[in-house]
């Protein structure tokens, strides 16, 4: 199984070249964000104001840690994904708005959202749900804590990882979604038994 790694910010060029089934690895910097992240940051694009963090080229983690805090210093114990279906609602936007190129998450986004990703060149990759001290074990560092007023779940994590992964690609910049797929599959053996049942 090939790996490709990718290193942050993400560019254009590298997501057109992924597929549906392809695996990558992410080193760099990515942040997490969850309901009222994406609500405050659509917001701030409302009234023009600059995000207190970077997000242009940047990869997305639908996720919200358990962390603790040793001194000044802020400790990932378990980053597991968020259920992407969650964030249907704002993710066209977000997308568009601020320049994600990679998502992380789990169970898989809807149309708007895949649509989205075809118009931006991004891509929507999965990671395994209930590992969330193997995904912690990523985290070089926590870089940068935003809009801790949220609640810790909700506030944005700006994480340095190395080598987070492997990611599975479900949603290509081609339009290509392994979830209608397979939804679309099971559809037509529902209709095949149903028939034969008859």
């Amino acid at each position: 199984m090939a790996i490709y790694e990718l290193k942050t910010p993400i560019l254009a060029d590298q997501t057109k070249k992924l597929r549906v089934g392809d695996y990558i690895t992410i080193s760099g910097i990515i942040f997490t964000a969850r309901d009222e992240a994406h609500r405050r940051a659509l917001e701030y694009a409302k009234e023009n104001r600059p995000l207190p963090f970077d997000t242009q080229n940047g990869v997305l983690y639908h996720c919200g840690p358990n962390v603790r805090q040793v001194n000044s210093t802020w400790e990932i114990i378990s980053a597991g994904p968020t259920t992407s279906a969650r964030l249907e609602k704002f993710e066209a936007d977000f997308i568009k708005k601020f320049g994600i190129k990679v998502i992380i998450g789990k169970g898989g986004m809807a149309k708007q959202t895949e649509m989205a990703l075809k118009q931006c060149n991004a891509i929507y990759c999965a990671f395994t749900g209930g590992a969330g001290v193997l995904a912690a074990n990523f985290v070089q560092s926590v870089e940068q804590v935003a809009w801790i007023d949220l609640g810790i779940p909700e506030a944005v994590w700006v994480l340095n990882v190395q080598a987070f992964g492997p990611l599975f690609v479900a949603i290509d910049s081609h339009g290509n979604n392994i979830f209608t797929k397979i939804d679309n599959e099971i559809q037509k053996n529902k209709i095949l038994l149903l028939d034969q049942l008859k």
